[in-house]
């Protein structure tokens, strides 16, 4: 017998009208809740992501304010406009869409957003809280993937769960939350050693390393759960995940498809962190 599905669509489905509801109590209080998205620059794959998570926004009842600049456009101007949204009283939530030009720096657009209006979790302050088991806000990736894991009823408290990635969107706080949910966890990374031994000790893996299917079937423990973080093109051009998904589907109780697992969650849950955030000023 193949292994659930666990289907991202339809849980995403059920967080955007959860938020939908949120909002629209909050629209009764006077509270409009406001996202400002910034784009800089006219990269593809940013444009249609602003695009969707706009779109996504006004679904749930929430405004948005759509900034779009050049590609030239200088760290500090950009920067003054972070500054700008960090003292709107209409703006709950900024989202500045990465990666930016090569002129500005990543870290100081993340570090400038105040850590109140960061709803994509990146903030040094909401790593910490996060880390200190005090979340403000969680970063949306590995937030959707817990609320996956609910969603297909895995017993966290008490696995043993590997994370295959260590980054600061998605790997760290990943670990955070399982800990935080009383797991014991392991985060593995390019330098971790009989990488496939420690995976098939897991009850839990979450793959968010960025290779295509790196992870292979046989790594997987009978009855795990896989999340599969990872969004890469196979050698015929189709998107697969970093998990060898057939082969771990006939050992994993539950494993997330690739697409339509953990992508649809991120938008999801940044829609949640963002009335989250209106709710504060409805108090």
């Amino acid at each position: 017998m193949g292994a659930e599905i666990i289907d991202g669509k339809a849980v995403a489905a059920r967080v955007r009208a959860e938020v939908r509801a949120e909002a629209d109590a909050l629209a009764q209080k006077g509270v409009k809740p406001g996202l400002a998205v910034v784009l800089v620059g006219e990269d593809p794959a940013s444009q249609v992501y602003v695009r969707n998570k706009t779109k996504a926004a006004a679904e749930a009842g929430i405004a948005t304010f759509d900034h779009k600049l050049a590609a030239d456009t200088s760290e500090e101007a950009l920067l003054g406009l972070v500054r700008e949204l960090n003292a709107d009283a209409r703006v709950d939530g900024i989202l500045v869409q990465f990666p930016v030009p090569k002129q500005i720096s990543q870290k100081r657009v993340i570090d400038t957003i105040t850590s109140d209006k960061d709803v994509d979790g990146l903030h040094p302050a909401n790593l910490g809280a996060l880390w200190a088991g005090a979340p403000n806000f969680v970063a949306c990736t590995p937030n959707g993937c817990m609320r996956l894991l609910a969603e297909a009823k895995t017993t966290v408290a008490g696995a043993e769960a590997v994370v295959i990635g260590r980054s600061q969107l998605v790997g760290r706080p990943m670990a955070a939350l399982l800990v935080n949910a009383h797991a014991t966890v392991t985060i593995c990374h390019s330098q971790t050693k009989n990488l496939p031994d420690v995976v098939r000790r897991a009850e839990i893996v979450v793959a968010a390393i960025g290779k295509a299917e790196l992870v292979k079937g046989d790594w997987i423990k009978p009855g795990a759960t896989v999340i599969d973080v990872g969004m890469n093109r196979g050698g015929d051009g189709k998107l697969v995940g970093d998990v060898e998904f057939a082969a771990a589907s006939r050992r994993a109780r539950a494993i997330t498809p690739v697409p339509g697992g953990v992508g649809p969650m991120t938008i999801a849950m940044l829609l949640a962190n963002t009335v989250r955030s209106a709710a504060r000023r409805a108090r």
